[in-house]
């Protein structure tokens, strides 16, 4: 379910030194949370760009519905953080996170990026770093989250 020991510290130590904290807190109206025991496959929909942008992206709404219209898989999201979170994050040592359930990248099946320009694409490599999940492929294990991307 949630990771409250990662909220905690967050909400705690990290968010009140950082511009815009909401955007990292997620409990928006209509988000979905499913239990990962419950479910056969979790799937993280990352943005490589701010919250503001990426949730006025409607591409990213409807795989988000489409996929937790599905009762054998959960889908989550997750968003670039700024570069003030981006250094919070590594100061405390956390991972970057879902907003649902305060889940590390590394923790889900599939992580999916949606690339819509190529300015972002160094953000996807931020995010992957953050999110505890190898940069290269040939180092990754089965272990690791499938990365795909569109």
């Amino acid at each position: 379910m949630i990771n409250t020991a990662l909220k905690d510290h967050l909400l705690r130590h990290v968010l009140a030194k950082v511009k815009m904290p909401a955007q990292y807190i997620g409990g928006e109206r209509n988000i979905v949370v499913k239990r990962a025991d419950e479910v056969a496959g979790r799937l993280c929909l990352c943005f490589p760009d701010a919250y503001t942008i990426g949730m006025s992206h409607h591409g990213l709404q409807i795989l988000y519905l489409l996929m937790n219209f599905r009762d054998d898989w959960a889908a989550e999201r997750c968003f670039a953080p700024w570069p003030d979170m981006e250094a919070q994050l590594r100061e405390h040592g956390l991972p970057l996170y879902s907003l649902e359930t305060f889940t590390p990248l590394r923790d889900f099946d599939v992580v999916g990026f949606t690339l819509q320009y190529e300015i972002s694409s160094p953000n996807v490599l931020t995010m992957l770093d953050l999110g505890g999940i190898p940069l290269r492929t040939a180092v990754r294990t089965m272990a690791d989250p499938l990365i795909i991307a569109g």
